[in-house]
């Protein structure tokens, strides 16, 4: 059985995810909306959803990486980041699979790490589909 968090109904741009980020115009909803910028640039493969209420990025069908905003914070969150290449030591978190970077500003973090780390997440995935 696959330990794939797969979602399906996620498409090439989802309008929620647009209200989701109009909703979201504030100084973190902008530090949101830009690193979920990344994750959809990462290849033609990605699709999208709301999940939980924040977005989520797919490879296909498999979720890869989230955003969310709090209101002291950002998370830039991994669906298997306790399992990916993070040599810049950006990740939190102890759960079994999941990770996530914390952002109070875009200044907070590594824009460069970060970035890897999200196309590292994203290239994982595709590994990760291909052996199934």
């Amino acid at each position: 059985m696959s330990q794939l968090l797969r979602f399906p109904s996620s498409v090439k741009r989802d309008p929620a995810i647009e209200v989701w980020m109009h909703d979201h115009s504030n100084e973190l909803g902008a530090v949101a909306q830009r690193w979920f910028e990344v994750m959809r640039d990462c290849g033609g493969d990605v699709r999208e959803l709301l999940h939980d209420g924040h977005p989520t990025a797919c490879v296909g069908d498999a979720a890869f990486a989230y955003v969310n905003a709090f209101k002291a914070h950002v998370n830039v969150g991994f669906f298997r980041g306790a399992e990916i290449a993070d040599p810049e030591r950006l990740l939190e978190g102890t759960g079994k699979f999941m990770r996530h970077v914390k952002l109070r500003r875009e200044s907070d973090v590594d824009a460069t790490a970060l970035v890897k780390l999200i196309e590292t997440a994203y290239t994982d995935m595709q590994g990760r589909l291909k052996a199934e």
